[in-house]
C-alpha cells in the first residue's frame, strides 16, 4: 500500500477549495482518503489562512513512508518558512 499526501479538490466550479489528504496512490481523484490532514484555500486573501494543517499528523504519515506530492511539498516548505519568520 503506497500512501501519498496530496490535494483533493472540493468546492464549486471556479471556486476551488482543496483538502490535504493522506490517500492510497491507486485511488482516484475523488476516492475516499485514509485521513484528512487539513485544507488549502487559494482564494483566501490572508496568507496565514490559506493553508490549515494538522502538522503532527502530517509528520506521522511522512515518518511512516507517505510521500507528499510536488504541490503539497511546496506548500509545506512555504509554511515552514513563514513559521520561522
Amino acid at each position: 500500500m503506497a500512501v501519498v499526501i496530496r490535494l483533493q479538490r472540493t468546492g464549486k466550479p471556479h471556486q476551488a477549495h482543496y483538502r490535504v489528504v493522506a490517500i492510497e496512490k491507486s485511488r482516484g481523484a475523488t476516492g475516499k482518503p485514509l485521513e484528512v490532514l487539513g485544507s488549502y484555500n487559494p482564494r483566501e486573501e490572508a496568507a496565514g489562512k490559506k493553508l490549515q494543517m494538522k502538522e503532527g499528523r502530517v509528520d506521522h504519515w511522512v515518518k511512516n513512508g507517505a510521500l507528499p506530492s510536488e504541490t503539497v511539498a511546496t506548500l509545506l516548505k512555504a509554511a515552514a518558512k513563514k513559521a520561522k519568520a
